[in-house]
């Protein structure tokens, strides 16, 4: 059972910036592509980015030139920087895991929120 756990959200003003954290126990991390969902109020979830276990990235259009996701495969960790954030990011963040080559999400963790103030 992997477990994942976020950390970094909190409140900002428009233009500003916040960095992610999710950290993941388990071996597979390594072999596993990794994403970043978010869930506004009366929204459903939506996948904002992720990243492969080679390293290639991809983005929902309204993140990109914002948003970055990377991963340190040798601490577990993918990071999720938000720059020039909007009040429309506001959301709850989720970290997910993939299935080995796979587009199955296999775990997500509990959520951070993040709010973006105008």
């Amino acid at each position: 059972q992997v477990r994942l756990v976020e950390s970094g959200g909190g409140l900002v003003q428009a233009g500003g910036s916040l960095r992610l954290s999710c950290a993941a126990s388990g071996s597979i991390f390594s072999a596993s592509a990794m994403g970043w969902s978010r869930q506004a109020p009366g929204k459903q979830r939506e996948l904002v980015a992720r990243v492969s276990n080679g390293g290639s990235t991809t983005y929902a259009d309204s993140v990109k030139g914002r948003f970055t996701i990377s991963r340190d495969n040798a601490k577990n960790l993918v990071y999720l920087q938000m720059n020039s954030l909007k009040p429309e990011d506001t959301a709850v963040y989720y970290c997910a895991l993939y299935l080995v080559s796979s587009d199955i999400v296999i775990s997500w963790g509990q959520g951070t929120q993040v709010t973006v103030s105008s």
